[in-house]
């Protein structure tokens, strides 16, 4: 049994990534429905959350049909990520994460996200100043170095753990890397092989089929999966996932029927919590994923990410259905 404190999360978690722009309420709603075992917020910025910015205030919602629920918080300064920690605690989430891990050059130019990994004693002073600060347990997403001739994520994780964090989430990739090339589970499975650690090691990057996520598991014995990408437009595939290592056999992929109304519905939870203008902007990311690999398709989906009235793009959810309702997905 996986366990961060004392919360209980079975035997190979599957975890909804935090994601900037997608790991919202209504998506994670979905992704719990489908099977996440665990859901983080988008990151928010402990310098928006002490001084009352609304576009990080509202990242704070989170509903009890997700728990357990983690809010991640990103930030290089001491004093306020611990003003943030009691604001975060005030939503009242199961976990709170720190992102050490975001590889973009605004939060990385700042010593936050990825840039901490520069300064790795100032990373862990960080971590435990942050444990000593709430009752919640603290976990930590991360990235195997800076660059690869930096790479001291075994070490930074024992350090992490002895300090109090309660569980660490690592990409195989470094900061220098982004989002090229293929991520290295070797050097998370070291971290996990290491016989002092006891915390438990989640492996993140590349989880892009079942197989990956059991392979993840069995070849590198990481504690669970924490899913990113693969997830974008595509809640099903925790239930893929927890399906394949059940049976061995893929689930059939979503009918057409199955992603309109997913698309419908994650379209009207996003109006229900931003309102119309900001529900439809918001939602568009995910049409492409949602309907992705269809033959002459573009027309509909160009309705869907132009329009700016939830009509109209609830109106096009019907025009596919009645033009594409027996396409076979494979």
């Amino acid at each position: 049994m996986v366990k961060i404190g004392d919360i209980e999360l079975g035997e190979f978690p599957l975890l909804l990534a935090p994601m900037e722009d997608v790991s919202d309420p209504p998506f994670r709603a979905l992704c719990k429905e489908q099977g996440a075992d665990v859901v983080y917020t988008e990151f928010i910025s402990s310098e928006g959350l002490i001084r009352d910015a609304a576009k990080s205030v509202i990242k704070l919602d989170i509903y009890e049909k997700e728990r357990p629920v983690g809010i991640q918080i990103f930030g290089a300064n001491l004093d306020s990520m611990l003003r943030s920690v009691e604001i975060v605690e005030q939503t009242g989430p199961d976990i709170i994460d720190i992102n050490f891990g975001c590889p973009v050059s605004k939060v990385v130019c700042k010593g936050a996200g990825a840039g901490i990994l520069k300064d790795i004693d100032k990373m862990v002073k960080l971590t435990e100043a942050m444990v000593k600060h709430t009752k919640l347990p603290i976990t930590v997403k991360t990235r195997l170095g800076w660059d690869k001739e930096s790479i001291r994520i075994v070490e930074v994780a024992e350090r992490l753990q002895d300090v109090g964090c309660k569980a660490i989430s690592i990409h195989g990739r470094t900061r220098v890397q982004m989002y090229k090339g293929h991520a290295d589970w070797t050097k998370i499975a070291e971290v996990k092989n290491n016989p002092r650690m006891h915390i438990p090691v989640f492996g993140n990057g590349d989880v892009n089929t079942p197989e990956r996520a059991v392979e993840m598991r069995d070849k590198y014995g990481l504690d669970g999966a924490m899913i990113g990408r693969a997830s974008i437009g595509n809640p099903w595939f925790f239930k893929e996932v927890k399906h394949y290592i059940a049976t061995g056999k893929h689930l059939p992929k979503p009918t057409m029927a199955e992603r309109v109304e997913a698309a419908r519905r994650h379209l009207q939870m996003a109006i229900d919590w931003k309102g119309e203008r900001l529900g439809v902007l918001e939602t568009r990311r995910h049409y492409t994923n949602y309907f992705k690999g269809i033959p002459n398709f573009k027309p509909y989906r160009m309705k869907m990410v132009t329009s700016d009235e939830a009509q109209d793009v609830f109106a096009a959810f019907d025009e596919v259905l009645e033009k594409f309702g027996d396409y076979q997905f494979s």
